[in-house]
């Protein structure tokens, strides 16, 4: 009977440690991504490009940050976005090419947004597109002699952010 007794304590133990190394290992697939929920029902979890771009005449570099957002009520329900520290020209809308893993390049009508610093697109497709990807790569022109910007983002826990942001909003995955 004691054996069976350790032999329980035994199977718990490692039933406890599998458990904790997938909240590990789950942990870790989202050490990347910065979740937010403001006040206005918008869930977001946002994510720094694996590249710089220059800026400021050369001085300084950023990343641009990928942003992937539900809005608990109202439409459009799922929205991303690229969040840019340098203004592109364009006023209402800008071309931007994606590459999704190594697939074919697409190019898309993205909405310019705030002081030309932020390219929006609305609608679940485009996040659909990205939940089974683990790269994508964004390309857009800044302006007509201004140059390329191009934003190189490594996907790795998309799928649990977006599971976890649909759950936040309390909606179906896209």
């Amino acid at each position: 009977m004691r054996l069976f007794v350790k032999m329980g304590d035994v199977v718990a133990t490692a039933l406890l440690l599998v458990s904790v190394c997938d909240v590990a290992e789950a942990d870790s697939v989202l050490d990347n991504w910065r979740f937010d929920t403001g006040s206005d029902g918008l869930v977001t979890a946002s994510l720094y490009a694996t590249n710089k771009l220059i800026t400021g005449g050369g001085a300084l570099s950023y990343s641009p940050i990928l942003t992937i957002a539900c809005r608990a009520d109202g439409e459009p329900r799922w929205s991303e976005w690229l969040q840019l520290n340098d203004a592109v020209s364009a006023s209402r809308t800008i071309t931007v090419s994606i590459t999704v893993d190594q697939g074919k390049k697409i190019n898309e009508s993205w909405s310019v947004g705030t002081r030309g610093r932020m390219l929006v697109r609305d609608g679940a497709d485009g996040v659909r597109r990205l939940v089974a990807a683990s790269r994508l790569l964004l390309s857009w022109r800044f302006g007509l002699l201004s140059g390329r910007g191009e934003a190189d983002f490594d996907l790795t826990g998309l799928d649990k952010a977006v599971g976890q942001i649909a759950g936040s909003c309390n909606t179906d995955l896209p």
